[in-house]
């Protein structure tokens, strides 16, 4: 890879594991919580003790109050409406909300923190201590990719008694963070274009790292050098695929040389 100044990442599936992303990062579903008890505990008691204890918090009180008057009249008649929400799938800003704020309590208690690859925190110092700038565009919201990189798993102590925590959103700018609302879906060229326009970076000096297929055709389309990241657990990558994209199963196989101006 020539000339690059930035490096723009997906998450799931290319520096975190899809399963670990689906179920905290981007899940619309509480129930889909539930059924994991032992990859995440936290979220079996999350709500019930949240809507205990947090109910007449002040700091709670917005979240609470978002919901229709019907369905706050006590924790219990929340927490059922809750439920039937995310049985039925049914996408509503409020629900979103308060998902946000159970998985920031989640992350805060310590009850989760975010497990990348290996190589990945490695690879991403390496590359700011190198000047190159880090930017994420991810389908989970703003505020979603922040709480993951502030609580990032670092690696265990000797004793492994304990699970340390990093905070790596200093590795990114402040306006380094893109979702599908601030930028547009992640399989459209326009999206990258988009990126590329408010970081202030010409497309050609930018390169996006993903593991769809798509979305490192719409990035290319757009203008970018992109790579494709084959994890364990990512969906199989055809032959066709493999032969006319740059395929690495770790960000150590990526070599960045020359400089560009922006």
């Amino acid at each position: 890879m020539e000339d690059i100044k930035l490096i723009l990442l997906d998450i799931e599936g290319t520096i975190c594991e899809i399963a670990f992303v689906k179920s905290v990062l981007c899940t619309a579903s509480y129930s889909r919580l539930l059924s994991q008890p032992q990859q995440f505990p936290y979220a079996i008691r999350a709500l019930p003790t949240v809507l205990s204890e947090k109910w007449s918090d002040p700091a709670f009180a917005a979240y609470r109050d978002a919901f229709p008057e019907a369905h706050r009249e006590s924790p219990k008649a929340l927490q059922a409406h809750v439920e039937d929400l995310t049985a039925r799938d049914v996408k509503v800003a409020y629900l979103k909300n308060l998902q946000g704020y159970l998985w920031e309590e989640g992350y805060k208690s310590g009850a989760y923190s975010t497990p990348l690859f290996p190589d990945v925190v490695p690879k991403l110092r390496d590359w700011r201590r190198r000047g190159l700038e880090l930017a994420i565009y991810s389908s989970g919201s703003v505020f979603a990719q922040k709480l993951l990189f502030g609580h990032v798993q670092a690696e265990s102590s000797e004793s492994g008694s304990h699970k340390k925590v990093e905070d790596l959103t200093e590795l990114f700018g402040d306006e380094a963070w893109f979702d599908t609302t601030n930028a547009g879906l992640k399989t459209e060229a326009s999206s990258y274009a988009k990126i590329a326009e408010s970081l202030k970076f010409k497309p050609s000096t930018m390169l996006f790292l993903s593991d769809n297929v798509k979305e490192v055709d719409a990035a290319i389309e757009a203008g970018m050098q992109s790579i494709l990241v084959d994890r364990p657990g990512n969906a199989a990558v055809s032959e066709a695929d493999r032969s006319r994209l740059q395929v690495v199963t770790s960000l150590d196989e990526i070599e960045i040389t020359g400089q560009s101006k922006k």
